[in-house]
């Protein structure tokens, strides 16, 4: 039950490692949550963790914290969870627990990350704009941070724009800030999701955020920093981009300005120059976006969909073997791999063969 979740994830010291240890050695989060000290410290746990944790389940009510996310309308969303976002699974350590507002649809897949500082510039407002509509225009989630400047510019550009978006926050979901993009965040919770990997109650402490920019860019595709200063936070989300093996776009700017130090800094590493909003879905190969997502409506998988599914991986097979192990008839496997192809579940590698796009969520659903 995820009320057990929410307690262990309460216990200073334990994070997505001990987490992970803790599932393993007792095989689910009530019967971690119960176990005596001896056990805990079986699992792994130093003295002081299982004092922390102790202490902990002494403390808290777990039936009453339960009701009261409930009461507030925060969904919990755990490893367990099939929906758990696919592409965030993928970096070192996910985090256990999310709290959110909102939702996340098979679509959010096509996600970009869009950051940069609160001091933002006319430049930097017109820029931002400009490449959070199009990216919503084109069907790709904007994912941020809600913070000041360019965060709140992205998001809100990408609700004008009638597309969705993301907010990761450094504080509980329940403990908007700044306050006065509490109505933004109303607005994105319509459109997409607020969330946070910190419980509810949780203040916007300075010190949370550095950490939850890995959330934003672990949730994206790639992560475009539009202006910042030389040790900017988006940076730090750049960073957690490139070590998670995501893509990083820098937008030029003046030589001369502050706010440009950051992206000219990243484009001098490596980062993609960002000269045209276009060139995102190019590099990332997002150009059908539109294309698939109407293909995911108007055709919903079936059963020969799922033996295509079965029989496909990461290697490259041929339509004739494909047909040898399903046992249909090549026109119909032929027909639909192009359909699959489409809705984002398989890719054609050339020469009539094809590997899966979803065995690693199936694996995370299973």
């Amino acid at each position: 039950m995820k009320r057990y979740w929410i307690g262990i994830n309460l216990v200073k010291g334990i994070g997505a490692v001990r987490f992970r240890a803790l599932l393993d050695f007792f095989g689910d989060a009530q019967s971690a949550w119960e176990a005596s000290p001896e056990d805990l410290r079986a699992a792994g746990l130093n003295k002081r963790i299982v004092e922390r944790f102790i202490a902990a389940r002494e403390q808290v009510d777990l039936d009453a914290l339960w009701q009261k996310t409930v009461d507030k309308d925060i969904r919990v969303m755990t490893w367990d969870d099939a929906d758990y976002p696919a592409r965030l699974r993928e970096i070192s350590q996910p985090p256990p627990v999310l709290y959110l507002r909102g939702d996340f649809v098979e679509e959010d897949a096509w996600a970009v990350a869009i950051v940069g500082t609160r001091r933002v510039t006319s430049y930097g407002r017109q820029v931002t704009e400009e490449i959070a509509s199009f990216l919503a225009q084109n069907g790709v989630t904007v994912v941020s941070g809600l913070a000041r400047g360019v965060d709140g510019i992205a998001h809100q550009a990408a609700i004008n724009a009638g597309g969705r978006t993301f907010a990761v926050l450094g504080s509980g979901v329940d403990r908007i800030y700044p306050p006065e993009h509490r109505n933004l965040a109303e607005a994105i919770s319509g459109s997409g999701a607020i969330l946070s990997d910190y419980p509810p109650d949780t203040p916007p402490e300075a010190s949370n955020f550095p950490p939850r920019n890995r959330i934003i860019s672990g949730l994206s595709m790639a992560t475009i920093v539009i202006e910042a200063g030389a040790t900017s936070g988006a940076l730090i989300t750049a960073n957690f981009a490139v070590e998670q093996g995501r893509e990083v776009f820098a937008v030029p700017g003046n030589i001369f300005a502050p706010q440009s130090k950051g992206p000219n800094k990243l484009i001098q590493n490596g980062a993609h120059v960002l000269l045209n909003p276009r060139d995102i879905l190019e590099v990332l190969d997002l150009t059908r976006v539109t294309e698939q997502r109407t293909a995911r409506e108007l055709l919903p998988s079936d059963e020969i969909e799922a033996q295509l599914l079965r029989v496909l991986t990461y290697e490259p097979t041929h339509v004739d073997e494909i047909r040898a192990k399903t046992g249909l008839e090549v026109a119909k496997v032929s027909s639909t791999l192009v359909m699959m192809e489409l809705k984002g579940m398989v890719r054609h590698v050339g020469g009539m063969n094809y590997v899966s796009a979803r065995e690693a969520r199936a694996d995370y659903d299973a």
